[in-house]
């Protein structure tokens, strides 16, 4: 009888995936295979695996590795389905390999073309029958076979979507990719979305399209519509996208998918510094988002930045956990939750279904001083627990400056120019943002056992410098050259003014980039963007053909007559530059640790541990202890205890003691891994594997996925 229940229970089931009425991607997730980016639709990086484990970690070896026709950053979280790998080269290539011995099975996209931004994963789709992958190269979205890496020609148009779809028309010709997987609920695909962060961005509106015909389903707007919820916390003509975009997900999403529920954190909206022409709270920018999967409603939000002037977009997907608390009667209570990180270094949880905090979120006065035109929104949200697992501005003092930095005298005189209030605004003398633009947390997000509640979240601690300068006036810019004047109104922000980047920051220098790279190249680049570079799509061929001249020092200077384009949303202040807080040796000018590694109990709100994470070399010959470094990519933990990151600008791969943060293996990569790990099992053995490319903060070039397994 019992055989005969369960044979009716699996035909019911085959039955279902047949007709189409629920699909592989719908059922609960078993933590055994990695076919989701960050490991499943909770986002939470976890494994069941325990093959290795503790006692035998100590022995992994290198299984296998796959080198791409390509070089450069990757921060691809490879999945794994029914034994097949799928990943994404450094120019945005996808392929698929052999998961046991990283054979290449197939690659699609153009070896010779420089990708246009940098991308962080593959989404498979299956009813059972049909298995396609879904990636986003470019502005568009493509359907592939699963099994060869063609295109489907019935997916759009001959196997791809514009994701300009269902956008206004306003919008048509503005930067957007997306770098980030979609999300699957049946048959819809959820995208992310990555924009420019000045005023002319694209309007991030959330979009879900059917991921067999590409038919826009549904619309959300973030920047929403009169008649919608939120409208009056903006102007009233903010929605028609003429002087604000943004407020979009880059990040990635997770979902409930028995509740049919999917949560979305969002970005600021544009421009990111200065918000004088966007006044008001700005919803949806900047939120937990919880929609109904299916339609787009709204169910719930909370905005943990109100105004944002601080680039404070939420960086990665939340983790949907359960986590156990004293009910109103005293006794033991389990609550779906869902746990969203922030570049504040604060933890916001919240009742899965209700939205309501799990613990009490306080709205803390903020400074009101701002610079004319501006107005802060005068409180911020500051969760009561956790306490922020990064330091903040307003707590350093003048024994925060790093002991080991050469110029230690001069920097505390800088660092006592500086201001550093809890929620200061931008302003023209500085203004110590910690942490950083980058985090605190950032994408590589947070990893939890889904069933005990410990998130586990590795942290930057790093300042950064915000300095507003007035915007030049047109009487200024009268006396450049064309392509002078394209230049100081787009690039200096990142690249300066007078072209010298700033290296220790991340940004290159571009003089003379004529003895580096090609006029088709830099052409390209300007149009497509690359990595953190947004492309420039609003310029017309005559100012991006001057600027290709100014920076190639051919440009003809007889006449000016080429200004920036009318769409070009003029501000008066704009931003000096990403420029971190460095002392002379190019480290960080606070003291260590500058990065760390941290588990927290959200059943209590209470950390379990902290410790440094990643090392400096120079120091470290110098006997100096463990003073963590700048980390980009998530951690890995599994049912075993063991906790897998890379991250680390020093290039090493770990592994931790999940409980208390003890080191228990690593080895050096053949370049920095700047990625979440995946672990998998084929054919009764487990691996680990990893992106290695490099490239961000200084770190050599790499090309190579690496696999790691038990002997």
């Amino acid at each position: 009888m019992i055989r005969t229940l369960i044979f009716i229970a699996v035909a019911s089931l085959f039955f279902l995936v047949a007709a189409k009425k629920i699909s592989p991607n719908d059922q609960e997730p078993a933590y055994t295979e990695w076919d989701e980016y960050l490991g499943g639709p909770d986002r939470n990086h976890y494994s069941s695996l325990t093959q290795i484990n503790p006692e035998n970690v100590k022995n992994l070896k290198v299984a296998w590795s796959y080198s791409t026709p390509d070089s450069g950053q990757m921060q691809v979280n490879p999945i794994i389905v029914n034994g097949v790998l799928y990943g994404v080269t450094s120019t945005v290539q996808a392929f698929a390999l052999d998961a046991a011995t990283g054979k290449e099975i197939w690659m699609f996209g153009d070896k010779s073309k420089v990708g246009s931004n940098t991308s962080r994963g593959l989404t498979y789709w299956s009813d059972g029958k049909e298995k396609r992958i879904m990636h986003a190269m470019g502005a568009y979205l493509y359907a592939l076979d699963a099994a060869t890496g063609k295109p489907i020609e019935t997916f759009g148009d001959k196997g791809r979507i514009d994701l300009h779809t269902g956008l206004p028309e306003i919008a048509k010709d503005k930067y957007m990719v997306s770098n980030t997987p979609g999300t699957i609920f049946q048959d819809l695909i959820i995208m992310p979305l990555r924009l420019s962060e000045d005023a002319q961005a694209a309007p991030g509106d959330l979009r879900a399209f059917n991921v067999r015909t590409g038919k826009l389903e549904w619309t959300f707007h973030t920047i929403p519509y009169p008649g919608e919820f939120g409208y009056e916390t903006f102007p009233p003509d903010a929605y028609k996208n003429t002087y604000t975009g943004g407020a979009n997900n880059w990040a990635g999403m997770a979902i409930d998918r028995k509740r049919g529920i999917i949560y979305i954190p969002t970005g600021s909206a544009g421009y990111d510094f200065y918000g004088g022409k966007r006044k008001g709270k700005n919803l949806f920018a900047n939120c937990l988002l919880a929609l109904d999967a299916k339609t787009g409603k709204r169910l719930w939000h909370f905005q943990t930045t109100h105004h944002d002037i601080w680039d404070r977009d939420l960086p990665a997907p939340p983790n949907l956990i359960t986590v156990t608390q004293k009910g109103p009667d005293g006794r033991p209570r389990k609550i779906d939750a869902v746990a969203q990180v922030s570049k504040q270094g604060y933890v916001f949880v919240f009742d899965r279904v209700t939205g309501k905090p799990l613990f009490p979120i306080k709205e803390v006065a903020a400074p009101q001083n701002a610079l004319p035109g501006e107005f802060p929104w005068p409180t911020q949200p500051v969760p009561s627990k956790p306490a922020s697992f990064a330091r903040q501005a307003h707590t350093l003092t003048d024994k925060d400056i790093s002991p080991y930095a050469p110029d230690h005298d001069s920097l505390v005189a800088k660092f006592r120019g500086y201001n550093r209030a809890l929620f200061a605004a931008p302003s023209k003398k500085g203004t110590v943002i910690l942490p950083g633009f980058d985090g605190g947390a950032e994408w590589g997000g947070a990893a939890a056992d889904p069933q005990e509640g410990i998130l586990y979240v590795n942290s930057n601690e790093m300042a950064w410098i915000l300095s507003m300068k007035d915007t030049p006036k047109e009487s200024e810019m009268s006396a450049l050259s064309p392509g002078e004047k394209v230049y100081t109104t787009y690039c200096p922000t990142c690249h300066g003014p007078q072209r010298k980047g700033n290296a220790k920051s991340g940004y290159p220098s571009l003089v003379d980039i004529g003895q580096r790279r090609d006029k088709a190249f830099v052409s390209n680049l300007i149009t497509s963007g690359k990595g953190m570079m947004p492309g420039f799509t609003m310029l017309t061929a005559a100012e991006k053909q001057s600027l290709i001249s100014f920076l190639f020092g051919d440009e003809k200077t007889e006449a000016a007559s080429i200004i920036p384009s009318s769409k070009k949303t003029v501000l008066p202040y704009q931003s000096t530059g990403y420029n971190k807080f460095l002392d002379s040796n190019g480290l960080p000018a606070i003291s260590p640790p500058w990065g760390t590694l941290n588990a927290i109990d959200l059943n209590t709100g209470e950390y379990l541990w902290k410790i440094p994470f990643g090392e400096v070399a120079s120091l470290k010959a110098k006997g100096l202890p463990d003073t963590g470094i700048e980390n980009y990519g998530g951690p890995v933990v599994t049912a075993s205890g063991l906790l897998f990151i890379a991250a680390t600008k020093d290039g090493k791969f770990r592994v931790f003691d999940k409980k208390n943060g003890k080191l228990l293996w690593e080895t050096m990569l053949p370049a920095a891994g700047f990625a979440t790990p995946s672990t998998y099992q084929v054919n009764g053995k487990q691996y680990v594997v990893i992106a290695c490319g490099g490239t961000k903060l200084g770190t050599k070039k790499g090309n190579q996925f690496v696999a790691f397994a038990l002997p």
